[in-house]
Formats: structure tokens, C-alpha cells, sequence
């Protein structure tokens, strides 16, 4: 599912009344919570845990050299980070939007490096197209690295955090 029919769904979830609509895919799930007066209060994306045995087979198969984009520079960066700290779990932007460590300037923030979270945590909001998506933290452990800067555009699958698990 893409940015344009994610978009599509809360509108249509935003006229339709109704309160609350949970989409799950193969790969990711949605849920959308409305105010009564019909605007989109809350909207939550999650992306699901690929087979951990992918990465390592992607990285096995040969590739042929290609000019450099900005998409594959945050890809090469992002392996670059994992092979540093592959004792880490990273915790990935599900959507492409702008990065926010607070729920607003006058509050603090919700991961600092040394925190300790727990699944299901919010540890960033991300803003798209004027919501402000809260990112739920899939893994337990303690934030040891923020990869992003605050008020910074992220792409989607960016490296956000970095979580010891231990």
C-alpha cells in the first residue's frame, strides 16, 4: 500500500463516521481513530517484522554497480550503520514525513539515549500531510544511539534508533 492510498483511506475513514478502522497487511497495519466530529484524531502505522533470514540473502545475491540516487545513499548509510552495531535492533520510520522526538516544543522528549522502552512505547511522532502519527517502538531495550535529528524529513523504512535488546 502506498502514501496516496493510505491517504485515501483516512479520508474516506474521516467522512465515512465511523470511529475506528484497523487495516493489517502482509507487511504492515493501520489503524485510524476519528473525534466524533469526523476528523482524524489519531493515526497509527506500524510496520510488521520481516523473515530475519531476507537481509542476509539480499546480501548474498550480486549487484550490478548503479549511479548513486539519494535513495540508495540512505540504504548504503543504513547498512553501514547495522554492520557497526549489528548487536543492535533498529527502530525504522514506517512513513515518509518529518521526524519530531516531542509531542510538542514545550515537552520533552520521548526516547533520550540511556531510556529504557518497552514494545508498543511511542518514541517519535512522525508528521505526514498534517497528521502526527505516533510511532510505537516494535522491540523492548534501551535507546543507545538517535539516528535522526529532530524536526528532520524521513524517508520511509530510515533508520530512526537504535535499541540494545539485552
Amino acid at each position: 500500500m502506498d502514501i496516496k492510498e493510505i491517504q485515501n483511506l483516512i479520508k474516506f475513514v474521516a467522512k465515512s463516521g465511523a470511529t475506528e478502522v484497523k487495516l493489517e497487511m502482509d507487511d504492515f497495519k493501520i489503524t485510524i481513530k476519528t473525534t466524533d466530529a469526523g476528523s482524524t484524531e489519531t493515526t497509527y502505522i506500524q510496520q510488521v517484522p520481516v523473515n530475519s533470514a531476507l537481509p542476509q540473502a539480499a546480501a548474498a545475491q550480486p549487484t550490478a554497480p548503479t549511479a548513486p540516487t539519494a535513495e540508495s545513499a540512505a540504504a548504503t548509510e543504513a547498512a553501514k550503520v547495522a554492520d557497526q552495531d549489528s548487536k543492535y535492533i533498529t527502530v525504522k520510520s514506517p512513513i515518509i514525513g518529518t521526524f519530531y522526538r516531542k509531542p510538542s516544543p514545550d515537552k520533552p522528549a520521548f526516547a533520550e539515549v540511556g531510556t529504557t522502552i518497552k514494545t508498543g512505547d511511542v518514541v517519535c511522532v512522525i508528521e505526514a500531510m498534517k497528521l502526527f502519527n505516533e510511532i510505537e517502538s516494535e522491540v523492548s531495550g534501551k535507546i543507545v544511539k538517535v539516528l535522526v535529528d529532530d524536526a528532520s524529513p524521513v524517508e520511509f523504512d530510515q533508520p530512526l534508533f537504535l535499541v540494545d535488546p539485552s
